[in-house]
């Protein structure tokens, strides 16, 4: 069982800066691709930004410029840097890998922005 574990979200101000982190039991480096979502109160899980094996990124259009996703293969972790944050970035953010055609999730880290 691969489990995934987030942490780093908090309550910021807007314009201000997180770094959250998804922690693997296993190599990241044996995920086909890994992803950030998050889900704000009444709304649908999003996707956020997704990194491949290969290191190939895709981001929102919502977060592009402000947001970078990262991998480190040898700390079995995936990361997400989130600058600029606007009160619009509140949600719940969730890590996701695929390996061998299997979803994983975490659990999700609260990410509050005020205004």
């Amino acid at each position: 069982q691969v489990q995934l574990v987030e942490s780093g979200g908090a309550l910021v101000q807007a314009g201000g800066s997180l770094r959250l982190s998804c922690a693997a039991s296993i190599s990241v480096f044996y995920f086909n691709i890994m992803g950030w979502y998050r889900q704000a109160p009444g709304e649908q899980r999003e996707l956020v930004a997704t990194i491949t094996a290969d290191g190939t990124t895709k981001y929102a259009d919502a977060v592009k410029g402000r947001f970078t996703v990262s991998r480190d293969n040898a700390k079995n972790t995936m990361y997400l840097r989130m600058n600029s944050l606007k009160p619009e970035d509140t949600a719940v953010y969730y890590c996701n890998g695929v390996r061998s055609g299997v979803s994983n999730w975490g659990q999700g880290t609260q990410v509050t922005v005020s205004s």
